[in-house]
Protein backbone atom coordinates (compact mmCIF):
# COMPACT_ATOMS: atom_id res chain seq x y z
CA UNK A 1 0.00 0.00 0.00
CA UNK A 2 1.54 2.94 -0.92
CA UNK A 3 0.74 6.43 1.47
CA UNK A 4 -0.63 9.52 -0.84
CA UNK A 5 0.45 13.15 0.37
CA UNK A 6 -3.08 14.80 -1.16
CA UNK A 7 -5.16 14.44 1.77
CA UNK A 8 -8.39 13.73 -0.90
CA UNK A 9 -6.48 10.91 -2.27
CA UNK A 10 -5.20 9.50 0.93
CA UNK A 11 -5.18 5.77 0.91
CA UNK A 12 -7.86 4.14 -0.95
CA UNK A 13 -11.64 4.41 -0.94
CA UNK A 14 -11.63 1.66 0.61
CA UNK A 15 -9.19 2.26 3.48
CA UNK A 16 -11.22 6.31 3.69
CA UNK A 17 -14.46 4.18 4.25
CA UNK A 18 -13.23 1.83 7.01
CA UNK A 19 -11.61 5.07 8.86
CA UNK A 20 -14.87 6.81 8.31
CA UNK A 21 -16.91 4.39 9.39
CA UNK A 22 -14.96 4.82 12.64
CA UNK A 23 -15.07 8.41 12.46
CA UNK A 24 -18.69 8.45 12.45
CA UNK A 25 -19.08 6.86 15.68
CA UNK A 26 -17.69 10.25 17.51
CA UNK A 27 -18.92 13.53 17.58
CA UNK A 28 -17.65 16.19 14.87
CA UNK A 29 -15.12 17.65 16.81
CA UNK A 30 -13.65 14.69 18.20
CA UNK A 31 -12.45 12.65 15.30
CA UNK A 32 -8.97 11.66 16.70
CA UNK A 33 -11.18 9.46 18.34
CA UNK A 34 -11.04 6.97 15.74
CA UNK A 35 -7.27 7.11 15.80
CA UNK A 36 -6.30 3.56 17.28
CA UNK A 37 -8.80 2.17 14.64
CA UNK A 38 -7.08 4.21 11.87
CA UNK A 39 -4.32 3.19 12.67
CA UNK A 40 -5.24 -1.05 12.76
CA UNK A 41 -6.89 -0.39 9.18
CA UNK A 42 -3.88 1.33 7.79
CA UNK A 43 -1.60 -1.76 9.36
CA UNK A 44 -3.36 -4.72 8.33
CA UNK A 45 -3.67 -3.23 4.52
CA UNK A 46 0.30 -2.36 4.67
CA UNK A 47 1.06 -6.42 5.84
CA UNK A 48 1.05 -5.77 9.44
CA UNK A 49 3.34 -2.44 9.90
CA UNK A 50 3.19 1.20 10.28
CA UNK A 51 5.56 3.40 8.89
CA UNK A 52 6.75 6.95 9.40
CA UNK A 53 4.82 7.79 6.54
CA UNK A 54 1.23 6.48 6.71
CA UNK A 55 1.41 7.33 10.64
CA UNK A 56 1.58 11.18 9.06
CA UNK A 57 -1.29 10.37 6.57
CA UNK A 58 -3.24 8.47 9.83
CA UNK A 59 -2.71 12.57 11.40
CA UNK A 60 -3.19 14.30 8.24
CA UNK A 61 -6.68 12.34 7.51
CA UNK A 62 -7.79 13.07 11.32
CA UNK A 63 -6.61 16.55 11.90
CA UNK A 64 -3.94 15.73 14.26
CA UNK A 65 -0.48 16.30 15.01
CA UNK A 66 1.84 14.00 13.79
CA UNK A 67 3.06 13.35 17.37
CA UNK A 68 -0.29 12.28 19.04
CA UNK A 69 -0.52 9.54 16.34
CA UNK A 70 3.13 8.52 17.17
CA UNK A 71 2.25 8.84 20.78
CA UNK A 72 -0.90 6.00 20.14
CA UNK A 73 1.47 3.69 17.97
CA UNK A 74 4.24 3.34 20.10
CA UNK A 75 2.26 3.12 23.30
CA UNK A 76 0.06 0.20 22.09
CA UNK A 77 1.51 -3.27 21.29
CA UNK A 78 -0.54 -3.98 18.99
CA UNK A 79 0.79 -2.02 16.27
CA UNK A 80 3.92 -2.73 14.56
CA UNK A 81 6.74 0.00 14.01
CA UNK A 82 9.09 -2.40 11.26
CA UNK A 83 8.31 -5.51 9.29
CA UNK A 84 6.58 -8.75 10.80
CA UNK A 85 6.14 -12.17 9.40
CA UNK A 86 3.36 -13.93 7.66
CA UNK A 87 2.53 -15.06 11.07
CA UNK A 88 2.77 -13.11 14.04
CA UNK A 89 3.75 -15.04 16.99
CA UNK A 90 2.52 -13.11 20.59
CA UNK A 91 3.71 -14.73 23.40
CA UNK A 92 2.63 -13.68 26.60
CA UNK A 93 5.18 -13.94 29.44
CA UNK A 94 3.44 -12.13 32.50
CA UNK A 95 2.96 -13.36 35.99
CA UNK A 96 0.25 -16.50 35.13
CA UNK A 97 1.63 -17.58 32.03
CA UNK A 98 5.43 -17.39 33.31
CA UNK A 99 3.97 -19.26 36.45
CA UNK A 100 2.69 -21.85 33.94
CA UNK A 101 5.79 -22.31 32.07
CA UNK A 102 5.66 -19.45 29.15
CA UNK A 103 10.39 -19.14 29.31
CA UNK A 104 9.67 -23.18 28.47
CA UNK A 105 7.49 -22.00 25.10
CA UNK A 106 9.62 -19.21 24.26
CA UNK A 107 12.76 -21.65 24.46
CA UNK A 108 11.12 -23.36 22.54
CA UNK A 109 9.73 -21.25 19.77
CA UNK A 110 13.25 -19.56 19.64
CA UNK A 111 14.68 -22.87 18.77
CA UNK A 112 12.04 -23.88 16.25
CA UNK A 113 12.32 -20.77 14.62
CA UNK A 114 15.89 -19.71 15.07
CA UNK A 115 14.71 -15.96 16.18
CA UNK A 116 14.44 -14.07 19.44
CA UNK A 117 11.74 -12.14 19.95
CA UNK A 118 11.71 -8.74 17.77
CA UNK A 119 13.14 -10.61 14.85
CA UNK A 120 11.72 -12.29 11.68
CA UNK A 121 12.63 -15.65 9.88
CA UNK A 122 14.38 -14.80 7.25
CA UNK A 123 12.04 -16.99 4.83
CA UNK A 124 9.31 -13.95 6.11
CA UNK A 125 6.69 -16.42 7.46
CA UNK A 126 7.33 -15.71 10.71
CA UNK A 127 8.46 -12.86 13.46
CA UNK A 128 8.69 -13.60 17.29
CA UNK A 129 7.03 -11.10 19.75
CA UNK A 130 6.63 -10.70 23.84
CA UNK A 131 3.36 -9.09 25.03
CA UNK A 132 1.81 -8.45 27.93
CA UNK A 133 -0.82 -9.78 29.83
CA UNK A 134 -3.65 -11.24 26.98
CA UNK A 135 -6.62 -11.79 28.75
CA UNK A 136 -6.52 -15.49 28.96
CA UNK A 137 -4.74 -16.53 32.19
CA UNK A 138 -7.02 -19.24 32.95
CA UNK A 139 -5.49 -20.82 29.78
CA UNK A 140 -1.43 -20.03 30.62
CA UNK A 141 1.02 -20.43 28.81
CA UNK A 142 -0.47 -18.96 26.01
CA UNK A 143 0.16 -17.23 22.04
CA UNK A 144 -1.60 -15.04 19.85
CA UNK A 145 -1.40 -15.75 16.35
CA UNK A 146 -3.63 -13.46 13.90
CA UNK A 147 -6.87 -13.41 15.66
CA UNK A 148 -6.57 -16.36 17.59
CA UNK A 149 -5.18 -17.57 20.81
CA UNK A 150 -3.80 -20.62 21.47
CA UNK A 151 -3.54 -21.81 25.36
CA UNK A 152 -2.69 -24.58 27.91
CA UNK A 153 0.44 -24.75 25.38
CA UNK A 154 3.22 -27.47 25.35
CA UNK A 155 6.28 -27.71 23.29
CA UNK A 156 3.98 -30.36 21.21
CA UNK A 157 1.25 -28.38 20.85
CA UNK A 158 3.29 -25.45 19.81
CA UNK A 159 4.70 -27.31 16.90
CA UNK A 160 1.34 -28.81 15.49
CA UNK A 161 0.34 -24.84 15.59
CA UNK A 162 3.36 -23.61 13.53
CA UNK A 163 2.97 -26.87 11.43
CA UNK A 164 -0.95 -26.23 10.76
CA UNK A 165 -0.03 -22.38 9.28
CA UNK A 166 0.14 -21.97 5.53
Amino acid sequence: MKAATDKNSLFDAKIRAEIDHWIAKYPPDWKQGACMAALRIVQDANGGWLSNELMDDVASYLDMPPIAVYEVATFYSMYELKPVGKHKVCVCTNVSCMLNGCDRIVEHLEGRLGIKFGEVTEDGRFSLKEVECLGACGGAPMLQIGNKYYENLTPDLVDSILDGLE
